[in-house]
């Protein structure tokens, strides 16, 4: 990278914390997520340009909350608490932190005072978005009150002369109206962060590590089909060329035409090895007659390992495993934030100790997804691959409730297609997170051709989503699901009706199984 200039969030284990990492990188500043303890020693050799505190489900007033190492407020950057990094450092400095009268929960009207730089540009009231039932009704000496509510009369302080920002409010969520223009005040105003951070940069930066970290080595990664592994592959690919071989493995299970696309890609546009494994009857065999969800991924995911270290085997000694792991991951797995684990996730966690790989290259380990996909297309990979629908490791198997069959799979493989050209060809495909087929497992009564049907029932999940932690029902046109239906009816054999899923995240997930 051109810009080495960086921020540390300290994560208290709230929602948003990977949203404000977001919304920094967002704002060409690039930052990094720690855990609330991490050390001061450790903090000084990263040497921030500013430190972001974040939320948390705890309160300071709690016997175990968690803390952070008081001396971080002596160092003279700029840092910025928000909600329970507000009432941390209240706590810290002698103030006073106590159970609000009345919670704020969801929007709410604050009244803002623009004497301070964090807050400068924006109007006298704004929209914000509190989730708090503890709250600050005390400031420490030094501190001025810059923003209030109806309920919250502390709903931000600052302390110019240390550098201390506060809000109670979170600033990163886009229901707060002017939630970023605070972040890129704090940032540029308070920071002076020059924004040098592009994907262009990481790019070259770390195409030059990868190799001074290779040499002549020799590097395999498992290729999905995704674009995690397909930006790391190419990445790759232009740091060793030949030296990185790829295993892609067709489960059976993959979206129509996906396992054609890889391969076209991988060997027009790039300069590696690719093995593409047909195991689609392996796999088959080895979910016959299982229904239970949990144990048809544990049986997928175990196949595929199985296959790729077989393939590993066969190319004789390699130096490197790759892996497309990302920032969400390593968060979400407790790796990066000393936070309880939200998931597991097959590709955090280090180098597999029987492969005897010497080294594991992750090179976008710091990107989130939006970053992989700017990525991507900065490396050349073609849109409809940069922006292919989410898809799961189990692929397809997760969408056909009750056992999975070849017939199954390919009944679903042809549905999802139409789905996904029909909403292509309604200009919709960009505003809509995630959109798929089910087969139900479900059969009910139908007519056509003047004949009596007994057939199968697929339905459609559709949803929209700003953080990937909830998510609501698309609300795609009638005609267009008109449409949709229509032709799954017409031509996909053995489906006789569609029904359209209207159920949110929660209390539903994104995918049925």
């Amino acid at each position: 990278m051109t810009d080495n200039q960086r921020v540390v969030i300290l994560n208290f284990g709230g929602q948003y914390c990977q949203l404000i990492a977001r919304r920094v990188r967002e704002a060409h500043v690039f930052c990094e997520v720690l855990p609330y303890n991490t050390t001061l020693e450790k903090i000084k050799d990263i040497n921030p340009v500013a430190i972001i505190l974040s939320g948390s489900p705890s309160s300071v007033l709690d016997k175990d909350a968690p803390q952070a190492d008081p001396a971080i407020l002596e160092l003279s950057i700029p840092i910025l608490g928000i909600c329970y990094g507000m009432q941390w450092i209240a706590h810290a400095l002698d103030g006073k932190v106590e159970a609000a009268p009345r919670r704020e929960y969801g929007r709410v009207l604050v009244n803002l005072r623009n004497d301070t730089p964090l807050l400068d540009g924006m109007p006298a009231t704004t929209t914000c978005w509190m989730s708090h039932t503890y709250q600050v009704t005390g400031t420490p000496d030094g501190f001025s009150i810059a923003a209030s509510s109806e309920h919250c009369p502390i709903a931000a302080m600052v302390n110019e002369a240390r550098k201390l920002y506060c809000v109670q409010f979170h600033p990163e969520v886009t229901h707060t109206e002017q939630g970023t223009r605070v972040l890129n005040n704090f940032l540029y105003n308070i920071c002076g962060a020059s924004g040098g951070w592009t994907m262009e940069a990481y790019a070259r930066q770390t195409i030059d590590d990868i190799r001074a970290k290779v040499g002549g080595g020799r590097v395999l990664l498992g290729l999905s089909g995704g674009v995690d592994s397909a930006a790391a592959a190419a990445l790759i690919s232009r740091a060793v060329g030949k030296n990185l071989t790829c295993v892609y493995v067709d489960h059976g299970l993959m979206r129509k035409n996906e396992s054609a696309q890889v391969r076209d890609v991988f060997t027009t546009k790039f300069d590696l090895n690719l093995i593409m494994v047909d195991a689609s009857a392996r796999f088959f065999s080895a979910l016959k007659g299982v229904t239970e969800p949990e144990q048809k991924r544990k049986i997928i995911g175990g196949a595929f390992v199985e296959v790729f270290r077989e393939e590993a085997a066969k190319l004789g000694a390699l130096d490197f495993l790759a892996q497309g792991t990302i920032y969400s991951d390593v968060i979400e797995s407790g790796a990066a934030t000393g936070a309880a684990s939200i998931k597991s996730h097959h590709n955090v966690g280090g180098l597999p100790k029987d492969l005897g790989f010497t080294g594991l290259i992750e090179p976008l380990r710091m990107l989130f997804k939006d970053e992989v996909r700017a990525l991507g297309l900065s490396l050349g990979l073609p849109d409809e691959l940069v922006y292919r629908q989410p898809f799961p490791g189990p692929g397809l198997g997760i969408r056909i409730l009750g056992e999975i069959t070849p017939e199954k799979a390919e009944l679903v493989r042809e549905s999802d297609a139409i789905l996904r050209e029909e909403i292509a060809s309604a200009g919709l495909a960009r505003s809509i997170q995630q959109y798929f087929t089910v087969l139900t497992g479900v059969r009910s009564v139908g007519v056509m051709g003047d004949e009596r049907t007994y057939e199968n029932c697929v339905a459609i999940r559709a949803v929209t989503s700003d953080d990937l932690m909830t998510a609501d029902w698309a609300r795609i046109p009638h005609d267009v699901l008109a449409r949709i239906s229509e032709r799954i009816v017409n031509e996909v054999r053995h489906v006789n009706r569609v029904v359209f899923d209207i159920t949110s995240k929660p209390p539903a997930s994104f995918e049925w199984e």
